[in-house]
């Protein structure tokens, strides 16, 4: 497959319990299902989407949020880590552009891939 830039890319560091407040950003039926910690926030896993907060500035007080609904994923793939590469990689095809997810060393690949497989399929 030919190499394209993304027009994102996330680093997930680690697991985390569901952030508290996530709730004031769920619609009616939404359920977040597992969560990330990111370099600055996190990115939470709902039964309808992908939702990366972005905490922005010296202060952090900023926060830039990313909403990926599962729907506009028309592709993924996933990279686990070599010998010597310590990060695996998803990539997601949208419709907006294509996406990279770093995900650090012991973030379980195969459960990433199984949230993205339980959302689309």
């Amino acid at each position: 497959m030919s190499e394209t830039s993304p027009i994102l890319q996330w680093t997930l560091i680690s697991e985390c319990p569901i952030p508290a407040d996530v709730s004031e950003l769920l619609v009616n039926g939404e359920v977040p299902v597992a969560a990330y910690k990111t370099l600055r926030d996190s990115a939470i896993f709902t039964n309808k989407r992908l939702i990366v907060r972005d905490a922005q500035g010296l202060t952090g007080k900023k926060v830039e949020i990313y909403s990926l609904p599962y729907s506009s994923i028309n592709m993924w793939s996933t990279e686990n880590a070599g010998r010597l590469d310590f990060n695996s990689e998803v990539e997601l095809w949208t419709r907006a552009g294509h996406i990279k997810v770093k995900l650090q060393k012991g973030v379980d690949i195969r459960k990433f891939d199984k949230l993205i497989a339980d959302a689309l399929l």
